[in-house]
């Protein structure tokens, strides 16, 4: 069970080799990212492609009538922006840094030929592209048959197994999105986050505090997730 922004299994910078990673280094520049820092703006030329070093992002869109939505959640290891050079030439979202970000920027032409002459490294990047793919794929056939809460619950119990950290049975998790960015990568509102929070509190469920969640009942939580 995955939902789109989170993912499941390693990233792509820790799918290549120390060799592989030393080369595209070398192709690239690392750059530092204040907390709320645009990286790339939506409809901005694909220059360059990201790999996250260190830190969280999110990939947003804005609707016709200025809408903000939230649409996937990327940290450490993940390759963003990659999207934009392989189709239109521009940016198809815009990338903002949660926190502090470290990120790897790429030429988007010395990129792609580093995949060429990589075959551990195209594999790497097929193997996360095509889960980025099914991971959206299934976040659409899940929405039509699952509940706001369902899918709350699923996008927790991914960010707990991606970065979570086990203490005395609990996992703690750092949360990177309001509210309102949850309800909006969850496909649901915040009036559902909060009701969902409440009731699972007082089920033992979980504990919540600033920016933080303890899920003290995993497999309670997963019994929502479905």
């Amino acid at each position: 069970m995955t939902m789109q922004g989170m993912g499941s299994g390693q990233g792509f910078w820790t799918l290549l080799s120390r060799d592989e990673q030393d080369t595209l280094s070398g192709l690239g520049m690392p750059r530092d990212y204040p907390p709320g820092a645009t990286i790339c703006l939506e409809g901005d030329p694909a220059t360059h492609v990201y790999v996250l070093l260190a830190g969280w992002v999110k990939i947003l869109s804005t609707t016709r009538d200025g809408h903000e939505i939230v649409l996937a959640l990327r940290g450490d290891g993940d390759i963003v922006g990659e999207t934009g050079g392989e189709t239109t030439g521009r940016r198809n979202a815009t990338i903002q840094a949660v926190g502090k970000v470290r990120a790897l920027t790429v030429p988007y032409e010395k990129f792609s030929s580093f995949l060429d002459a990589s075959q551990g490294a195209d594999r790497a990047y097929r193997r996360v592209v095509t889960r980025k793919f099914n991971d959206a794929d299934t976040l659409l056939r899940r929405r039509a048959v699952t509940t706001g809460a369902q899918r709350l619950a699923a996008l927790l119990l991914d960010l707990a197994g991606r970065h979570g950290r086990e203490v005395n049975g609990a996992t703690y998790v750092v949360m990177p999105l309001s509210q309102e960015e949850l309800a909006s990568l969850a496909g649901t509102s915040r009036a559902t986050i909060t009701r969902a929070y409440g009731n699972w509190r007082k089920r033992g469920l979980i504990h919540t505090g600033q920016r933080r969640i303890t899920i003290l009942d995993l497999p309670g939580l997963q019994r929502i997730a479905g």
